[in-house]
């Protein structure tokens, strides 16, 4: 299960050209500017002592919808604020802390313009540089545009027509490059991905550099893997075909539109943390069911496979410290199996040779805040296996209903207060957690693999006993549907009217407990097996299965609104939700075995352009989808936000429209996690924003090249673009 959630993780050796952007930006602009010296449009912009605001003009007059960037190393990190222009050009970069700022222009259908030397409460008239060209342009377009000039074979390819093997379908296809393996870890379009590095060598062909290309890299066997393995080699051919085009000028067919209406009011601050060898799966801000928890806190990273330090973030002070769990006597076993890639590259990195660069013992995948601001992970605290308690032959309940042997990953729960980590032995898996609504403040998890696992953390607080404090129940379907857990036949056996049925395949995968009712939800099979979302009932410990219909497929991260309507990012380019509600059969009994409710989903599309030849799409592969059951954001209760990771940002549908939340620098955002909080619920849009971190794997390859670090993110949504 571990090695699967790799993906195809660390392409520690794919060549990136961000060091020389400059370079290539650094045109003659024949628009350049004049030390940003302000005229009377400037002038009659309202600021504060705080903010830099003024006007964004062109050789045509204002400059609608473009980003004005002021970036600062005066504080302990690197920190940067954007802003977009409205409809007359006009920008008002808000709450910016003391210091020197250089300013800048980006958008469509520009380059980059000078940058201009600014401080808080100063005016300035910014002139925006026109691309000279088409290429010029494309360069600053979101990875989106390059990686839908990609190929997928037509669906005449398949069913053993072609080279592919046989099993694969198109839709099988395209999961494995966006939401199980490629884009499920990196971002592919943006500059160091479109290109093949020099320092690989030299290629008779497209194909034989990605041939190469994917050996690099601790987790080189999770990218050789699916694409010699699974997809017999093939994708090889069609990757060749696309940086080979690339390489010889071709551009992307579709252009990218400026923002409008909603985009124009965000606010987009960005911090430096980590270092430049390790990436940040995501961050925690505060307790998803109460997100005023923690206000004005801290944040918490998770550099998953990376490293044992555990980056902090002070967004008061933009100090960056580590927290890093102990090792030796304060354990309960020494720490291990090692982190989950090779020890030894099976070929040299571009960037970092043959040296291992990843050496995470903890493993801390994910993070989760309680409603005292402890931090609770999902790390590995001892030697792959499990204690007495969980096996065959214990009178634990839960042992003697369904035994575990094995198990990789536990739990941990880091105290601000104490600054004391406390390890706590689990007999299932863990992955995603989650809090439920109860009095018990339960745990659930995803990881588990053939059960679900919870841990009541009442009871653990008060007795620090880990046996007592946690259950697990395998999924088990009420196929006899009269309402309760008997007898089950197991997966792949006859079935028996009598009996239920328990259902198996690669597990869960994210992890959602229902509010209104107190159920628990799974994105499942997102691996392997008939992909869906699966309900789980504490009370019954009976299980409902739903499989994702077309034009749906491809699961991956997912979460819940406050209504029960469960949300998930595809690999078909959608947002797909299901409604329980809407389900008109019946939801348990012998027909009820994943298709008995198709009129429970619905899809919609992601923006940015599709893969050409196959139809109506969007070529986005959505990492995962956060909900915001309190609008903590400010975009509205309920909204569900997916990571956009070709879109270099996020995807938030607004009383059923997308709206694009780009993080337009660095170029080559992606991000795997999100959460939001509220500071200050009186403040208006100032109290409160999504924080989320950047999470490709080789934070190298966005803009900056190598020494670049992970980034934190704060969005904000102002109610105008000169809202301060």
């Amino acid at each position: 299960m571990k090695r699967a959630l790799l993906c195809h993780a660390a392409a520690l050796a794919i060549a990136a050209l961000w060091t020389a952007l400059p370079a290539q930006f650094n045109v003659q602009q024949a628009f350049a500017q004049s030390a940003g010296k302000p005229d009377a449009a400037a002038q009659n912009v309202k600021i504060d002592a705080a903010a830099i605001g003024g006007v964004v003009t062109g050789p045509k007059g204002p400059e609608a919808g473009v980003w004005v960037i002021a970036e600062t190393h005066d504080l302990p990190t690197r920190y940067a604020k954007m802003v977009v222009t409205d409809d007359q050009g006009r920008f008002v970069v808000p709450d910016l802390p003391k210091g020197k700022y250089q300013v800048w222009v980006r958008g469509y259908g520009l380059v980059d313009s000078a940058k201009v030397d600014a401080t808080p409460g100063q005016h300035l008239a910014l002139t925006a540089a026109p691309a000279p060209d088409d290429a010029s342009a494309a360069k600053y377009y979101p990875a989106i545009y390059w990686f839908a000039m990609l190929k997928i074979p037509d669906k005449d390819q398949f069913g053993g027509k072609s080279d592919i093997p046989e099993n694969v379908t198109q839709a099988a296809w395209l999961t494995t490059m966006k939401n199980q393996a490629c884009v499920g870890c990196h971002q592919l379009g943006q500059l160091g991905t479109r290109t093949i590095p020099a320092a690989l060598g030299t290629f008779k062909s497209g194909e034989d550099a990605w041939m190469r290309r994917v050996q690099s890299g601790q987790a080189s066997p999770n990218m050789v893997n699916p694409l010699a393995g699974n997809l017999g080699g093939v994708p090889f051919k069609y990757f060749g075909d696309w940086t080979d085009r690339v390489a010889k000028g071709e551009l992307p067919f579709a252009k990218p539109p400026r923002p409008s209406g909603i985009e124009r009011n965000i606010v987009v601050t960005t911090w430096d943390w980590a270092d430049d060898k390790h990436y940040l799966h995501d961050l925690i801000s505060s307790d998803k069911r109460n997100p005023t928890v923690a206000a004005n806190g801290l944040l918490y990273g998770s550099p998953e496979y990376a490293t044992d330090h555990l980056p902090v973030l002070d967004p008061k002070t933009s100090k960056v410290t580590y927290i890093t769990p102990p090792e030796g006597a304060d354990v309960p076993e020494a720490l291990g199996p090692g982190h989950a890639a090779i020890e030894k590259p099976l070929a040299a990195s571009a960037y970092w040779g043959m040296e291992k660069i990843w050496d995470t013992k903890f493993d801390n995948h994910n993070d989760m805040m309680d409603a005292k601001g402890r931090v609770w992970m999902t790390g590995t605290n001892h030697a792959p296996g499990t204690p007495a308690f969980c096996r065959k032959g214990s009178d634990n309940p839960y042992a003697k209903a369904f035994p575990i042997d094995i198990n990789e990953r536990q739990l941990a729960v880091f105290d601000p207060k104490t600054q004391k980590f406390t390890f706590i032995d689990t007999c299932f898996g863990t992955h995603h957690l989650q809090f439920a609504f109860d009095k018990n403040n339960t745990l659930w998890v995803s990881g588990s693999g053939q059960v679900a696992g919870w841990l009541d953390t009442k009871v653990f607080d008060e007795t620090g006993d880990a046996e007592k404090a946690q259950g697990w129940a395998p999924f088990v379907l009420d196929t006899n549907g009269n309402g309760k857990l008997d007898d089950y036949t197991e997966p792949g056996k006859p079935g028996d009217p009598s009996k239920d049925t328990r259902i198996a395949g690669s597990g869960p995968y994210a992890v959602m407990p229902n509010p209104a009712d107190g159920s628990i939800w799974y994105t499942v099979n997102v691996f392997a097996g008939r992909a869906g979302v699966l309900r789980f009932d504490p009370k019954t410990k009976l299980s409902e299965f739903y499989a994702i219909p077309m034009p749906g497929f491809g699961p991956r991260g997912g979460d819940i609104d406050s209504k029960g309507v469960v949300w998930v990012s595809l690999a078909s380019g959608h947002v797909g939700s299901f409604d329980r509600a809407k389900c008109k059969g019946a939801l348990n009994g012998p027909k009820a075995t994943g298709d008995q409710c198709p009129e429970g989903w619905s899809f919609y599309k992601y923006p940015g352009p599709g893969f050409q030849g196959i139809g109506d799409n969007s070529a986005e592969a959505s990492y995962y989808t956060w909900v915001d059951q309190h609008n903590a954001v400010g975009l509205g209760k309920d909204v569900p936000i997916s990571t956009a990771n070709e879109n270099d940002g996020f995807a938030a549908l607004v009383d059923g429209k997308m709206v694009t939340l780009r993080v337009p620098y660095p170029l080559g955002f992606y991000a795997k996690g999100l959460d939001a909080r509220i500071d200050d619920a009186n403040a208006g849009w100032k109290g409160r924003g999504l924080w989320s971190s950047e999470g490709d794997r080789t934070p190298w390859l966005k803009e900056g090249g190598k020494g670049s670090l992970s980034l934190a993110v704060h969005i904000q949504v102002r109610p105008d673009p000169l809202a301060h």
